[in-house]
């Protein structure tokens, strides 16, 4: 016999202890249009849907969660990130970009790093938080 969970206490609990960053997304609103001056593309025009609490976790950070929170919450996915906000914030969508504002961390590697979402947020009847498969956006450099 299993012992009910307080849903809403797991959900407080997850956002105080691993949803501590701050963190954008940024949806793509149109396309982007040609400079004739410099026959280069311009940027694409986009507004930013969310910022606020959230935590980007790779395969590692996801579980060291699991140790926070002292249960597997989180199965494994071929996308080695994830994105993790509150319930409250907007589902993202396929092709938004995902970037660390501030990490709370004092030796996080996210700065200047960019995740494009893979898919629409995860969803379950139990929901503790919003969960959103990433994949790295890289450099052409």
């Amino acid at each position: 016999m299993s012992t009910p969970i307080d849903i809403e206490a797991e959900r407080e609990r997850l956002e105080a202890a691993v949803m501590v960053d701050v963190i954008r997304i940024i949806r793509p609103t149109g396309h982007a249009v040609l400079d004739e001056d410099t026959g280069m593309m311009g940027p694409t025009p986009t507004e930013t849907i969310y910022e606020g609490a959230g935590a980007v976790l790779s395969g590692h950070g996801q579980v060291t969660a699991q140790h926070v929170l002292g249960r597997e919450w989180l199965d494994d996915t071929v996308s080695w990130y994830r994105l993790l906000t509150p319930i409250s914030a907007p589902v993202p969508s396929r092709y938004d970009r995902v970037e660390v504002v501030t990490a709370a961390g004092q030796y996080a590697a996210t700065a200047g790093r960019v995740w494009q979402v893979l898919d629409p947020s995860e969803a379950s009847t139990v929901e503790i938080a919003r969960v959103t498969r990433l994949d790295e956006v890289t450099s052409p450099n």
